[in-house]
């Protein structure tokens, strides 16, 4: 990614004084790398750190890199319960820095990406960590969305037909023309099996562990912080537990450019994550095959537009380079889970 530039900095210091964020001297950056997405950095006044996140700045896709939801969530969240970063600015006024961005505060704690990450944790804290990660999920679709002042944040019925709508719209946009007629068949075969929803709640869209930071503490390792919120709205909480678990299977390697966490097989199978969660008091997971079967049509699409920005010069390097790679898996295994 590219550091903002030191009048950039300068910039950001002036609107966060502005929103009533004392900054004691000029602002440094470091990129925090690991995302395919919307672009981080550590930044700091020498006192105090926070986190600068922009969408990037060319490649860009007209429903992803949503900066401005991640900030609306995160703040009404605050006092969920929900582990989150305090939202502390949202500028949408792109003579800025070229892009909107926000800043929030910074959280402690360990961001596990890789299973060298993992590897450097103990089978208790593991085993803790994934249960608080559980626990955490069902928690977030337990929270009454209007009560927050999320319920226009999305349309609370039909999320399933609309994931499908949005989803195969972004392949339209990004897809590889060689995986075309594939991807058009898991289109099909989805429209005619979308089941009734069953339950609404706030959908985070991208669960997993690197997607969180966390108080490592051996067997009290918990959850401090849930992040990455570009993909969130109101929606099928089911929709969320598939997204979970889809990025269980090991061509999800590919789109991060190392192994990943998540894929590791330290940590519980797509089955037992989603007994799991249940059993936190998540809601039933019913009409699963089709949900998992969606999550992976997703899982395709964001991988293609990875590999989008990568031949748009937006981007380079692990995961960019492999990503591609990853899109006709993922969609053979959704042709797979519809049966």
């Amino acid at each position: 990614m590219t550091t903002p530039s030191r009048h950039e900095l300068a910039l950001v210091a002036r609107a966060l004084s502005g929103a009533g964020v004392e900054v004691a001297g000029p602002l440094e950056a470091e990129p925090i790398s690991g995302g395919r997405s919307n672009l981080t950095s550590v930044i700091s006044d020498g006192r105090s750190r926070w986190i600068l996140r922009t969408p990037p700045r060319a490649g860009r896709t007209a429903s992803a890199h949503d900066v401005a939801r991640e900030h609306r969530v995160t703040a009404a969240l605050a006092d969920s319960g929900v582990p989150v970063p305090p939202a502390l600015l949202l500028c949408e006024d792109e003579s800025l820095l070229g892009v909107p961005f926000t800043v929030s505060g910074h959280v402690e704690g360990a961001a596990i990406r890789t299973q060298a990450d993992l590897a450097e944790h103990d089978d208790q804290a593991v085993v803790a960590m994934t249960s608080d990660l559980l626990s955490t999920l069902a928690a977030l679709h337990r929270v009454d969305h209007v009560a927050a002042g999320l319920e226009d944040f999305g349309r609370p019925e039909g999320y399933a037909a609309r994931q499908l709508n949005r989803w195969s719209r972004q392949w339209d946009s990004v897809g590889l023309s060689d995986l075309d007629s594939l991807a058009r068949a898991v289109m099909a075969r989805l429209a005619a099996r979308v089941p009734p929803q069953r339950a609404t709640s706030v959908v985070h869209g991208d669960f997993r562990i690197d997607n969180t930071l966390i108080a490592v503490d051996g067997p009290s390792s918990r959850v401090a912080a849930v992040i990455d919120w570009e993909l969130s709205t109101i929606g099928d909480p089911v929709a969320d537990v598939a997204m979970m678990c889809a990025y269980r299977h090991p061509p999800f390697d590919l789109v991060m450019g190392a192994p990943s966490a998540w894929t590791s097989d330290r940590l519980p199978s797509s089955r037992e994550l989603a007994a799991g969660y249940e059993a936190a008091g998540g809601v039933p997971l019913e009409d699963w095959g089709f949900h998992l079967s969606l999550a992976c049509f997703k899982v395709a699409v964001i991988a293609a537009g990875i590999d989008h920005r990568r031949r748009a010069g937006a981007g380079a390097g692990p995961g960019f380079d492999t990503a591609g790679e990853a899109v006709a898996p993922y969609l053979e295994l959704a042709l797979r889970d519809l049966g």
